[in-house]
């Protein structure tokens, strides 16, 4: 519908062009009523789906009433100039207005009208948020000395009064904490409450708690990209060396925020290591009432999902581990004789990986190799591991993204698949693995692969 709403637009610029009349006076009129004509089609388009007031078409709005304004003091001002109008002048501003319009409308083209997928739990699902203060940490991405500042994000039942598990979600490299909202949405509605956290300069972007937006550091989101893209170019030791800074940055962050949300479970008390407003903070301490802190599960995409492995080994107070298409990063040790070293100690938390097709083709050739890759060692001595994947699904397949931006989700991994189907059942045995795990319901079995 955005693009019909477009050439619309441009249909009347068109027009208006074609029948503006030649003096200043009278074209400076009907530009103000061509304008004000676009402004109805607008909010008639309101009425179809596919267009609405969010922030896609926020800039649209903006110039349109804006626009008015202009042809609104151009008319007043040019009501006795008659004088020509000349063509020249006119073609420019039908190319400058459809410039003008696109630009305003790229968000609509980028992003889609995305309402989330079914819900299958009993419950609706509210949210809040707030800021976990970590007074141990100096925030290294800054030179004021500043304690680091871990945002999270609440997803929980509405009117359930029993305890739940608690399940907690990290994000990818250059991520955000709303990647994957179906999952967090889909275990709200079933009777867990999900905390998802930002990293603050990991994630594309976030808040911190002077209301400022803190986007992703551009030094992090280049060596990842390199990292990904170019492994070769570095040798094994570097790589180690790299992604080692990344883990401890994340497992810090994660452990900050399970201690004090059990610290806030328990007490009923967040006033010493939280930031959020009087009324939020009264909503997360009546949510952290209701969480039971003896279950307690971890998920995370991608270098997000790492962490999850790399926290769930080293806590004795997690349940169990969902790994979305991570490379298990943190259970490398060392490097050695150009190989990596990888723990291979027994891991003991219940570990589900679910992968993309490309990464699970990667795992067997890895293996047919002899090459020591960490998801297949830790995956081999776990001992409750289960791997499945996704099969035509690529990186961003197992998030929400392709959903809210297919253009981006594109550019970053995006499979040929049906991407609804595709998050549906990546919740599904999200669902069931927790359930299994954190709720004693059943027995989990998985699939070689999906779809």
């Amino acid at each position: 519908m955005a693009v019909i709403l477009f050439v619309i637009l441009a249909v009347i610029e068109i027009g208006f062009l074609v029948v503006s009349p030649s003096t200043k006076k009278e074209w400076s009129f009907k530009r103000l009523l061509t304008d004000s004509l676009q402004t109805v089609v607008f909010f008639i388009m309101l009425l179809f789906p596919g267009i609405d007031m969010s922030f896609r078409f926020k800039a649209l709005v903006i110039l349109l009433f804006l626009r008015i304004a202009v042809a609104g003091i151009s008319s007043l001002i040019n009501r006795k100039n008659n004088n020509d109008k000349k063509t020249f002048t006119k073609v420019l501003s039908l190319v400058v207005s459809i410039v003008l319009i696109l630009g305003a409308m790229m968000p609509a083209f980028l992003f889609k009208d995305y309402q989330g997928r079914p819900l299958t739990g009993p419950y609706d699902v509210a949210t809040s948020e707030a800021i976990i203060i970590d007074k141990d940490r100096i925030e290294e991405f800054e030179n004021d000395g500043s304690s680091r500042e871990i945002p999270v994000h609440f997803y929980y039942p509405e009117e359930c009064e029993e305890q739940m598990p608690l399940i907690i979600f990290s994000h990818g490299a250059f991520g955000y904490y709303q990647s994957n909202t179906s999952t967090y949405m889909e275990l709200a509605s079933n009777g867990y409450v999900v905390v998802s956290l930002d990293h603050p300069y990991h994630a594309f972007f976030t808040k911190d708690t002077s209301g400022k937006t803190v986007t992703v550091d551009p030094g992090f989101m280049q060596t990842a990209l390199n990292v990904g893209n170019n492994d070769d170019a570095m040798s094994e030791e570097e790589l180690y060396e790299i992604t080692s800074k990344w883990m401890k940055l994340r497992e810090d962050d994660v452990n900050c925020v399970i201690d004090t949300l059990i610290e806030g479970a328990d007490n009923g008390d967040i006033s010493d290591y939280w930031f959020s407003d009087e009324q939020a903070k009264s909503t997360v301490v009546s949510v952290l009432g209701l969480v039971d802190t003896s279950r307690i599960g971890l998920i995370g995409h991608s270098l997000g999902g790492a962490t999850a492995v790399s926290v769930g080994r080293i806590r004795d107070d997690i349940s169990a581990v969902v790994d979305l298409d991570g490379t298990m990063l943190g259970e490398q040790t060392g490097v050695s004789g150009n190989m990596p070293v990888i723990n291979d100690e027994a891991y003991t938390t219940p570990l589900l990986s679910i992968d993309n097709e490309a990464h699970h083709n990667e795992r067997i050739e890895a293996r047919q190799m002899g090459y020591v890759y960490s998801n297949n060692v830790i995956l081999d001595n776990a001992v409750e591991g289960y791997s499945t994947y996704l099969k035509g699904a690529e990186h961003m397949d197992l998030t929400d993204l392709p959903l809210f931006s297919p253009f981006f989700a594109g550019m970053l991994g995006s499979g040929d698949i049906d991407h609804e189907e595709c998050i549906d059942q990546v919740n599904s045995i999200v669902l069931q693995f927790f359930n299994c795990y954190l709720k004693g319901e059943g027995n989990f079995t998985v699939n070689e692969g999906y779809l």
